[in-house]
C-alpha cells in the first residue's frame, strides 16, 4: 500500500490525509497498536486471533478492535475453520515509517543549511 509522500516532502492531498488520519485514529489506543504489534512481530508473518487476544480485555472488545484496524487498513484477515488469522496488510507498515521518515534529518539538514548561509 503506497499512500503518500513522506511528511517532509509534500503537501498531503485531502484524500491522502484522510487515509493517513484513520490509520493514526486507529493506532492512538493501546490495545489496538499492541495487537497491531503481536500479529506483525508474529514469527510466522501472520496471527491466529487465538494467539494475539491475551491483551488484558475480552474476546469482544479483541474482536472490535481488530475490526478497527481491519476497517483502517492496517491488518488484513482471513477465516481458515473456525479461527481468523491476521497478517499487516501489504505494504503498510513500510508505507507508515515512509510517510514519517526523514522527518528529524529533513529538519537537522535545514537547520545545517541555515547555519552554513549565515
Amino acid at each position: 500500500m503506497a499512500c503518500c509522500p513522506p511528511l517532509v516532502t509534500a503537501a498531503l492531498s485531502e484524500r491522502d490525509a484522510d487515509t493517513m488520519a484513520a490509520m493514526f485514529k486507529a493506532l492512538a489506543d493501546p490495545v489496538r497498536l499492541r495487537l497491531l504489534s503481536r500479529v506483525a512481530s508474529h514469527p510466522s508473518g501472520e496471527a491466529c486471533v487465538c494467539d494475539i487476544a491475551d491483551v488484558g480485555v475480552s474476546q469482544p472488545t479483541v474482536s472490535h478492535h481488530l475490526k478497527k484496524l481491519r476497517e483502517a487498513g492496517l491488518l488484513t484477515s482471513e477465516r481458515r475453520g473456525t479461527w481468523v488469522y491476521y497478517r499487516p496488510a501489504p505494504g503498510v507498515l513500510a508505507s507508515l515509517g515512509a510517510f514519517l521518515a526523514d522527518t528529524e534529518k529533513a529538519g537537522k539538514e535545514e537547520i545545517s543549511r541555515g547555519v552554513q548561509v549565515s
